[in-house]
Formats: C-alpha cells, structure tokens, sequence
C-alpha cells in the first residue's frame, strides 16, 4: 500500500512534467491521475522558466484568457534555445537521462561533486538524480572542464534537460 507520502510525490513529479496521464496499479490498490489538456503547456513552461520576471508576464497578460494563454507558450520557448545554442555551440551538454530531483552534492552537508573550472573525466560522478526515492548517479561522460551549471540544487529535472556544460578536451 502506498504512503501518502509517497503518493503525494507522484502527484508533484507527474505535474511537473508533461506527462498527461498516469496509471498505477499493485496488490488492490489503483491510483489513475489525468492532467487537464488547456493548463499543462501554460504551467510546464512557468515553471520552467527560473527567471523571477516570466511569471510576472504570465500573470499580467493571464486576463484575455483565449489570447495570452497560447502567446506565452510560442515565446518564450523559442527565446530559449536560442540563448542556449549561442552559448553551447563548441560545448558538450551533460543532461538528465530521467525525470527526477537533482542534487549537486551526496548530502547536504557535503560539498559539490563539482564546480564552475573544475576538470572532470568520463568516469568523474558530476551530481546526482532522485527518482522515487532511488538516487542515481550522473557521470560526465567526457573529458573537459565544467564551464556552467545550468540547474540548481533540489530542482526538478525533465528527461533531457541540460544540467551541465563541459568544454570538451
């Protein structure tokens, strides 16, 4: 039987990430959660956006419902990867293979696997991923220097997103 705990988990990672629906089922107990379809893109990409003044824009223009809804979504996404492929043209990306937290160090009290100009090797272990209360440890997979961490401690991560930039050697 699930804890509430851990059901409350589900419903955080599921609605974090853009997953429309999803199925549980073990031993008797079914859990079944659908998102609606007009609110996922709107809420995916406010709380993908970590700069303080995107919400602001979202909250100013949420009023004409029909027009501002679609219009936030087509800009900012297309803002983006543009700022990000200027930076990384020469740049290996390190990024999520899951959906989970991110954590920088083993514990909160230990410093980081790594930081800005540190060296690292395919081996080297750069941050740590939790998915389910399973902590997965994330490796560099090339030889180079970090150059920039793109996600902070304790954030959700998506499949695929960049975590780290590494000027490859």
């Amino acid at each position: 039987m699930l804890k509430i705990q851990e059901i409350r988990e589900i419903i955080r990672l599921i609605d974090q990430s853009s997953i429309e629906e999803f199925l549980y089922e073990h031993d008797g107990v079914k859990v079944h959660m659908k998102k609606p379809n007009g609110s996922v893109p709107v809420e995916a990409v406010a709380k993908a956006a970590v700069v303080e003044p995107a919400p602001v824009a979202v909250v100013k223009e949420a009023a004409p419902q029909m027009e501002a809804a679609p219009a936030v979504p087509e800009t900012k996404p297309a803002e983006a990867p543009k700022q990000e492929t200027v930076k990384a043209e020469n740049l290996h990306k390190i990024t999520s293979p899951m959906v989970g937290t991110f954590y920088a160090a083993p514990s909160p009290d230990a410093a980081p696997y790594v930081k800005t100009g540190d060296k690292v090797k395919p081996d080297t272990v750069v941050c740590i991923i939790e998915a389910m209360k399973l902590f997965n440890e994330i490796e560099a997979e090339v030889n180079g220097e970090i150059v920039e961490i793109l996600v902070q401690n304790g954030q959700l991560v998506e499949y695929g997103q960049p975590l780290f930039l590494v000027k490859t050697e």
